[in-house]
């Protein structure tokens, strides 16, 4: 048998919680592309406070993400992702019920505070062996991608059938679906893995807060959100000043994410293969920037808005898709799972930002405004950007000790003399070692008959 080939229990491990993980990420961002066209008809609207509404998600993620993922080292996974999905839930009813614009906003912050995503990625971990986790993990990153698609498309169709109000009763009856997969199809874990490529651990905060390359690259998903977020504060509204009818967006987010998802795929194989990783990134904000300027002086011209909705999504979809594998090249071995932490805070932290600035530029000047303060940010960005190392190209690797081991210390340094290993760290009481290796030059299976002879 193939011992990486996956086992029926992991595959139903992947796939469960994928389920879940894509049912409450389609709901939150089915809201998306329409809460600006119907939330600014609501009692008491505002675009800043439409912007607020789209903003706040972020914000309540920012705050319970990493204690709920801590949470779940102690009450157990799954009660913590059912708990946070009941959360949702209430979140969901209460802006379905509402007919005001703070109905929306406090629905909208109860659905955030349901922060599953670290216990999600912590269970995964559990149900799967470390050979496989990485090809678990990569799922729940492709089926994130597919989700946001899928929502953006979506999110029109749906509430011009049935509402702003209907909207949300769907999205209810999604993250009960979460909670049944949950409960009925996601295998029960026996026991929590101890896992720093995932799991967020409290010692290891200082030394990611405090590593320059690590910032920066904090610093760019928390300009991607911003921009991402205060677009869809304009973009809307933008649109239908140009004539496009809110119940038609849908068509233009389908062909604008058709042509990204195409355009990412070459641009990834080149900056890994030809290592030209810091080049496409620049080249990226650089390409948010012409967007930025484009939907600026777009007026009134249908054709000009699309350009710049094209150009702003391919850069965003390569953007998604290279920054966690910076960071994941970037963090020291054993710190993985903190950095990650410590970057998807950040990614929600410009959600928040993007949304409450956006819609307070709007308010201020209209859409010009929020798009000039996205060019702003985008140069800002740019100049730190440009200071950036070319990142080591190497992958992150957790093997197994034997509980027997009784001479750590010569360990690490005979696994530090192997070809291709740039760190290690090994974890003695955690039965872990860590390292970031050059497959080129090495691998898994070499460095376990390394410890296995030791």
């Amino acid at each position: 048998m193939n011992d990486n080939k996956m086992t029926p229990n992991e595959l139903r491990a992947t796939w469960g919680l994928g389920s879940v993980f894509s049912l409450r990420m389609l709901g939150m961002f089915m809201v998306l592309p329409i809460l600006t066209s119907y939330g600014i008809h609501l009692k008491g609207s505002t675009e800043f406070l439409v912007g607020l509404a789209i903003g706040i998600y972020g914000l309540s993620q920012a705050i319970f993400q990493i204690p709920f993922g801590l949470l779940s080292d102690k009450i157990g996974r799954k009660p913590l992702i059912v708990f946070g999905l009941i959360i949702f839930i209430i979140g969901s009813v209460l802006a379905a019920m509402s007919d005001s614009i703070w109905g929306i906003i406090i629905g909208r912050a109860l659905q955030g505070a349901g922060a599953i995503s670290a216990a999600v990625m912590a269970l995964l971990s559990d149900l799967t062996r470390e050979q496989n986790r990485t090809k678990a993990m990569a799922f729940l990153g492709i089926s994130f991608g597919l989700t946001f698609a899928i929502a953006l498309v979506l999110g029109p169709i749906i509430t011009h059938w049935v509402g702003l109000s209907g909207l949300f009763w769907g999205i209810t009856l999604l993250a009960g679906g979460a909670i049944v997969v949950t409960l009925f199809v996601v295998p029960n874990s026996h026991n929590h893995v101890t896992n720093r490529e995932s799991a967020f651990v409290k010692g290891n905060l200082r030394a990611v807060l405090t590593a320059p390359q690590l910032l920066k690259l904090n610093f760019g998903i928390l300009s991607l959100h911003t921009l991402l977020m205060s677009s869809f504060v304009a973009l809307p509204l933008l649109m239908e000043k140009a004539g496009y009818l809110a119940k038609d967006h849908w068509k233009a987010y389908l062909v604008t994410m058709l042509v990204a998802f195409v355009s990412v795929l070459p641009f990834i194989i080149y900056a890994e293969k030809h290592r030209k990783m810091k080049q496409v990134f620049i080249f990226c904000i650089t390409l948010l920037a012409l967007a930025e300027i484009t939907l600026w002086l777009s007026g009134d011209h249908l054709w000009v808005i699309f350009v710049g909705l094209q150009l702003f999504f391919v850069a965003f979809n390569i953007m998604e898709a290279i920054l966690p594998s910076l960071i994941s090249k970037e963090a020291p071995a054993g710190y993985k799972g903190t950095a990650m932490g410590v970057y998807s805070t950040s990614q929600f932290i410009g959600v928040a930002i993007g949304g409450i600035l956006g819609g307070w530029l709007y308010d201020v000047n209209g859409a010009a405004a929020v798009f000039i303060g996205g060019l702003l940010l985008t140069a800002i960005w740019l100049i730190v950007s440009l200071t950036m190392q070319q990142p080591p190209y190497v992958s992150s690797i957790r093997l197994e000790l034997p509980s027997h081991l009784t001479d750590s210390t010569r360990l690490q340094a005979l696994l530090a003399s192997q070809p291709g290993v740039i760190d290690v760290v090994v974890v003695a009481q955690e039965y872990s070692v860590y390292l970031k290796v050059d497959r080129k030059a090495t691998s898994r299976e070499q460095l376990e008959t390394v410890i296995s002879q030791f």
